[in-house]
């Protein structure tokens, strides 16, 4: 026999016994996987600090530390923090001799700011004091002076009030999972001694000034805390931040973010930018000549891409777009040391990919092609000569590593193995993918996830889960809400379609749905389901179901309303009533101009795509489930969705999350959901 048939043949050996070792997924895979992100690379590029999340079902055996690793990738990851609490918000110092970061430890009724010295060593030393808490770090270019962000209360003497009352005279009243409080984001100054050592009391930059008296003064809305996302300009004379003044016309009007720049003494800010489009993200070139930033442009339409712009400093002026060429959504960016290349993290089909532009012209371009996996958080050394980038590399088949990026070798190194051995043992394939164009002429792409022992010559059920958004985007990343692989394994195919209104394609490819709130999305769903039936012989026709969650939830719902194509539905948080989701929800203005004004302007608009004008037609078995905690697509439209099934006498089942918000975050009930959804699937799927 030749040798290169025996190799063969023993390479086929191997490899059905390692098929017969592995295993397939289970929940535990995914919720206890180790959980890195937020990678910061020293100023002079020799280490990466970084967050480890140990997850556990109960949130007491959780564990959350700092690590740091070699950027050279010599040797092992090690340990920095071991308390019982968790740190975030990590910042070096310029010389690359501490780092600071946010925790709340033994004795701290609110989070605080931590430092720790890298260079001898020793315990973490705590910084501030605030009253409720601080929060985004940041030293000043000599180290001698500390700037975070902490909450004012508007009235300092309403906790001693004895009655209990959300009460407002304006909007938003929600965000997210809480009642907004009666208070506002400040930036505060604390200064130190030649040892990091805090000295005197920290000096509020804001306090008294009238854009923070201003009734529309808020910070960047997130869904936990206002950011302010503050800089120090590189002489340390002052600090710019992200601020709006018109959040109080939320609900009939886009909210602008704009740049001021304010002393580090204190005194009125000044506003830099101007204008409805909206600003974000400051960074400074290293010489701080440019002020660099993310950049939406406002027009009519709901949606528009995240750019980066750059302003001359502190000559300001217009900002000139430098990433527009590329009509895609950018993430984190960050500048070389030598203020000539802006290196940055956009949405590109299906996966996030490393992107450069020139700092000074709209020259944007690939930095090499992602065969598998998304980046994000992505980071850079500020002064280091050859360019050291770091970023949270994952794929659907493997759960986060941090990785150093080189682009002159066109590939990313793997620092870190938390989740090698993990991944290694599972019995699961990268996610196939497939585009096609749509009864309407667009080209939309598709993922594939195949179940565990897939056999192409086999027939398996189809499961059409659908993204959330609805500007988002299917990722070739490892998925914990909605995993893919975990939700193939009884065996299923899994198909995930990006429809107009996905990210990742063009702005017009995004902003294509504005009129058509779900109609469009779902026949570009069911036209993929169409094409991957007939692609794919493995696929059984007569075996379908979809589900979704957030805007997922939405299609699903509206699937119940238009097609009985679906042996069975899921639905997370979804609208079933498209006008009551805009009255109770917390982001209600986009909502409108979507259809072209508020529910009583034009109400058949209203009504051609709402699943409730539809319920004498729900007919498909459907499993509901939503938080009690959700602001975001409130508890009220699932209780409309199970009340008109009931009507209706539609076999369905209701799970109501008292803890959870929009999402389920929780161990036990995300583990309990997933057995839910999985025996919904199997009854309905399984011969």
């Amino acid at each position: 026999m030749k040798k290169s048939l025996m190799v063969a043949m023993g390479l086929l050996a191997v490899t059905a016994l390692q098929a017969e070792q592995l295993r397939p997924i289970t929940h535990e895979d995914v919720w206890l996987a180790k959980r890195v992100s937020a990678p910061q690379v020293s100023p002079d590029g020799r280490s990466i600090v970084f967050t480890v999340v140990e997850p556990a079902y109960e949130d007491k055996d959780k564990v959350t530390d700092l690590w740091i690793v070699a950027a050279d990738g010599r040797g092992p990851a090690r340990r920095l923090t071991g308390s019982r609490s968790g740190e975030a918000d990590v910042a070096w110092s310029e010389d690359g001799t501490r780092i600071v970061f946010v925790a709340k430890r033994e004795g701290d009724e609110a989070a605080q700011v931590y430092a720790l010295d890298l260079a001898s060593g020793g315990e973490a030393r705590r910084l501030t004091s605030a009253a409720h808490g601080a929060r985004a770090p940041i030293l000043s270019p000599d180290g001698r002076r500390l700037a975070y962000v902490s909450d004012v209360p508007d009235d300092p003497a309403a906790a001693d009030h004895k009655y209990k009352v959300h009460a407002y005279d304006g909007f938003p009243i929600r965000n997210w999972d809480h009642w907004r409080e009666p208070k506002k984001p400040h930036l505060f100054v604390q200064a130190l001694d030649v040892a990091g050592a805090p000295q005197g009391a920290a000096r509020d930059l804001l306090a008294g000034t009238q854009l923070a008296k201003s009734s529309g003064y808020a910070g960047r809305r997130t869904n936990g805390d206002d950011a302010l996302d503050a800089v120090w300009t590189r002489d340390g004379r002052e600090l710019v931040f992200v601020a709006t003044t018109n959040e109080d016309q939320a609900a009939y009007a886009f909210v602008d973010l704009q740049l001021y720049r304010v002393p580090a003494a204190g005194g009125e800010p000044v506003r830099i930018t101007t204008g409805p489009d909206s600003h974000g993200r400051p960074r400074f070139s290293a010489d701080g000549h440019r002020l660099f930033m993310k950049y939406e442009r406002r027009t009519p339409k709901v949606y528009n891409i995240d750019q980066i712009a750059v302003l001359d400093w502190p000559a300001a002026g217009a900002p000139k777009v430098l990433t527009a060429p590329l009509d895609r959504p950018v993430d984190e960016f960050a500048v070389s040391a030598d203020g000539r290349t802006v290196w940055f993290l956009a949405e590109d089909g299906g996966r996030v990919q490393l992107f450069s532009t020139p700092a000074d012209r709209a020259a944007p371009r690939l930095a090499y092609a992602l065969g598998s996996g998304s980046y994000s958080g992505l980071s850079m050394a500020a002064r280091a000569k050859a360019p050291v980038i770091a970023a949270v590399w994952e794929s659907a088949v493997h759960p986060s590593e941090i990785a150093r990026l080189e682009p002159d070798a066109r590939r990313h190194v793997q620092l870190t193995a938390f989740n090698d051995a993990r991944a290694a043992a599972i019995d699961w394939q990268p996610l196939r993918e497939f585009s096609f164009r749509s009864r309407r002429g667009d080209t939309i792409h598709s993922f594939l996830a195949l179940p565990p022992g897939f056999d192409p010559a086999k027939k398996y059920p189809l499961f059409v889960l659908m993204h959330g958004g609805p500007h988002g985007m299917w990722q070739d990343s490892f998925g914990i809400r909605w995993n893919p692989h975990l939700l193939a394994a009884p065996g299923f195919v899994v198909l995930m379609t990006d429809y107009r209104g996905s990210t990742g394609y063009g702005e017009a490819f995004s902003q294509a749905i504005q009129g058509d709130p779900l109609r469009g999305p779902a026949d570009d769903i069911n036209d993929a389901a169409d094409e991957a039936i007939r692609r794919f012989s493995f696929i059984d026709a007569s075996r379908q179901c979809a589900g979704g969650a957030s805007y997922g939830g939405h299609l699903a719902n509206w699937m119940q309303a238009s097609t009985t194509r679906y042996r069975c539905l899921v639905s997370h948080a979804g609208l079933v009533d498209l006008e009551s989701q805009w009255g109770t929800s917390d982001v209600i203005y986009a909502r409108e101009v979507n259809l072209g004004g508020p529910p009583w302007v034009d109400p058949a608009a209203w009504q051609a795509q709402n699943p409730m004008a539809f319920a004498a037609k729900f007919a498909t078995p459907v499993l509901v489930t939503v938080g009690e905690r959700d602001f975001r697509v409130p508890i009220n439209n699932a209780l409309e969705y199970w009340s008109a099934l009931k009507r209706q006498r539609v076999p369905s089942r209701l799970l109501v999350f008292p803890e959870e918000n929009h999402w389920i975050l929780s161990g036990e009930n995300s583990r309990y959901f997933y057995g839910e959804v999985r025996a919904w699937l199997t009854k309905y799927l399984k011969e």
